[in-house]
């Protein structure tokens, strides 16, 4: 029986005089690998207590996040206590003095009963995401901010075992591009980890700002790190104008992302900084003007497309590598994980085919060409990473004259670049920007108005990805990401829109296994926790609610508008006179709508079960045209 088959569910409790009331009230996201739902609740009261038999000391931080969260909107004092009483209504969270070699390191096993919730797991991380579960199995209202008052905080009875398919679970945030505060970064991680995914690519380097503090590199920060102020559509502001001060930007010192590693590592997710080089490098060059292959001084870049944004690092001056090893010491001591992205992406090599410097390296190395070039560059930086214990990660373009042997890939130009890695033995992280690129519209352009090029990535079209490409073995797949690259997000606001519902959808991609894969399950699920974000105030995008126009031709070669919605439940309205389509409006019938003459826009709007729920879609009919094929 399927969630979204409510009314099957009444009617089955109905005639069986109330034997399945129980059922379906279980919408955990990401899909655990097994649920077993069962009649009755626990009920969290007062006299609740969250107790932990055996090591307290490994599980107490984990469970404190979770018990202080759960007293300030309860407004219970619950208590934290060693053992287990069996005389008293409990929370167990217990580590398997035997490992369970199903679960793993991040699995878990819930058991509800009306008196007792047992979550147990080998590892710490899995208490964690036994604890995300039990907060979508208690009411919405969990997740507000303040006290909430009236309401029953009961937790359905259930048996739940659940494990990732995947070790790698990312979601990365450009603040190069618009700088985040490091509130909105911890809130940001704070999200992700609720949906049990697990690395937190931090992308702090690009052309418009270096963001992290370097000691010893004063001026990355003092110059690199700022630009001059511009609104409106970025790639079309104005250069800076002679003497105008660069005022708009940012960095996080290093105490900042000490306390961020700290936040994130309790909450079980890894994060992994990125530097790109030798490419997206102009906030570098900016700071030191000898590291270019001109030596000429550039302005951190705030939104416009001058010719010489594609400057990279000279290949042929030794005091960059001596920046760069100064640059990752101090990253790879800041950050404790196994993984630092060094980019590698985009590097246009016209610079270094004209630069003296550059052409004396190549020969000195008997390189062939500036592939070979890059190739040396990028085993120049990992050499590095090795010597602090760290692996280098890198996107695709690595591949490019060669793979530094210890490199991790991570594919973004479609799946080429994975496939090819993993054939030749190494880990792969996929993210192609066909289906992981969170800056592209979601929606309907001509509704969602996002400053954002490339194809559309609906939520659905997310929930389609594959990470493993057929052929591939799938041992070398670490896991898959998305990516949202902030050109056009301007505003924490605008990169919750921009995330999710997404980001619900890549997360049960990147979780659950392949075979439990229902779009129409997920989308029942997805929508439970809409209310979820609206108490946390989340800015989540109603996408999915919204039309699409398909305009096709008629046997005369005249065109026609066909309609569709992601959830298959909503009903389309559609008026060609200029006025506000109502469920008393033409409705669509799944074929073809002819044109009426003289009409110049269409107006259309979804509803479910006669009421409004869409956003209104108003377009000219002559812009459809240049979608016929």
């Amino acid at each position: 029986m399927r969630r979204n088959v409510i009314v099957s569910v009444f009617m089955l409790s109905f005639f069986m005089g109330g034997s399945a009331l129980y059922a379906q009230r279980v919408h955990v996201l990401p899909e655990p690998v097994m649920v077993k739902e069962m009649p009755g609740e626990f009920r969290l009261t007062p006299d609740v207590s969250f107790c932990i038999p055996g090591n307290k000391d490994a599980l107490m931080s984990t469970v404190k996040l979770f018990v202080d969260h759960l007293s300030q909107v309860t407004g219970f004092p619950l208590k934290i206590r060693d053992g287990v009483n069996a005389r008293q209504k409990c929370v167990v969270l217990r580590l398997n003095q035997k490992p369970d070699s199903q679960i793993g390191d991040e699995g878990y096993q819930i058991k509800v009963r009306s008196d007792v919730v047992d979550i147990r797991a080998n590892k710490p991380a899995g208490i964690f995401y036994g604890l995300q579960t039990l907060m979508q199995l208690l009411p919405s209202e969990i997740e507000s901010k303040e006290k909430v008052l009236h309401v029953s905080w009961n937790v359905p009875c259930v048996n739940i075992t659940d494990y990732p398919r995947f070790k790698w679970r990312g979601l990365m945030l450009d603040v190069s591009r618009h700088f985040f505060s490091k509130e909105f970064v911890e809130r940001y991680i704070d999200q992700m980890a609720k949906y049990k995914l697990n690395s937190f690519h931090w992308h702090l380097t690009d052309n418009q700002g270096w963001r992290i503090e370097i000691k010893g590199l004063p001026e990355l920060t003092n110059i690199g790190a700022w630009r001059v102020s511009r609104t409106g559509k970025f790639g079309t502001f104005e250069p800076p104008t002679p003497g105008e001060k660069a005022t708009d930007g940012g960095y996080y010192t290093q105490e900042d992302i000490k306390e961020v590693v700290r936040y994130a590592q309790e909450r079980f997710v890894n994060i992994v900084p990125e530097v790109d080089v030798p490419g997206h490098s102009k906030a570098f060059i900016a700071s030191y003007p000898d590291a270019s292959c001109t030596g000429l001084q550039y302005p951190v870049n705030a939104g416009y497309s001058p010719d010489n944004d594609d400057i990279v690092l000279c290949a042929g001056n030794e005091d960059n590598f001596k920046k760069l090893e100064i640059i990752f010491s101090q990253i790879a001591s800041l950050f404790p994980g196994k993984y630092i992205h060094i980019g590698g992406d985009e590097a246009w090599k016209d610079f270094w085919k004209k630069c003296p410097k550059c052409q004396q390296r190549m020969k000195d190395e008997g390189l062939k060409n500036e592939e070979e070039l890059q190739s040396y560059f990028i085993k120049r930086v990992e050499k590095i990473l090795l010597s602090k214990g760290k692996t280098l990660v890198g996107w695709d373009e690595i591949l490019e004259g060669g793979l530094a042997p210890s490199a991790v890939v991570m594919s973004w130009r479609g799946t080429a670049g994975g496939i090819e890695a993993a054939q030749k033995g190494h880990d792969v992280v996929m993210s192609p920007n066909g289906y992981c690129y969170f800056n592209q519209p979601q929606g309907e352009l001509a509704i969602e108005r996002v400053n954002a090029g490339g194809s559309l990535i609906s939520v659905s079209k997310a929930y389609e990805y594959e990470p493993v490409p057929d052929g591939v073995d799938a041992k070398y797949i670490l896991g898959g990401q998305a990516n949202l690259w902030a050109e056009f997000v301007p505003s924490p606001r605008m990169a919750e829109y921009m995330t999710w519902p997404r980001g619900l959808a890549l997360s049960e991609v990147f979780w659950s296994p392949k075979e439990k894969r229902n779009w129409n399950d997920f989308a029942a699920r997805m929508e439970m926790q809409f209310p979820r974000f609206e108490k946390e105030e989340v800015n989540y995008a109603p996408s999915v609610y919204d039309p699409t126009i398909v305009p096709v031709k008629d046997e005369n070669g005249e065109m026609e508008l066909t309609f569709s919605t992601e959830l298959k439940d909503l009903d389309v309205y559609y008026t060609f006179d200029c006025t506000f389509p109502d469920n008393y409006s033409a409705k669509y019938q799944q074929k073809p709508v002819s044109i009426p003459k003289g009409a110049s826009e269409i107006w259309v709007m979804t509803y479910r079960k006669d009421k409004p729920i869409g956003r209104l879609l108003v377009m000219g009919l002559n812009d459809l045209k240049s979608r016929l094929k």
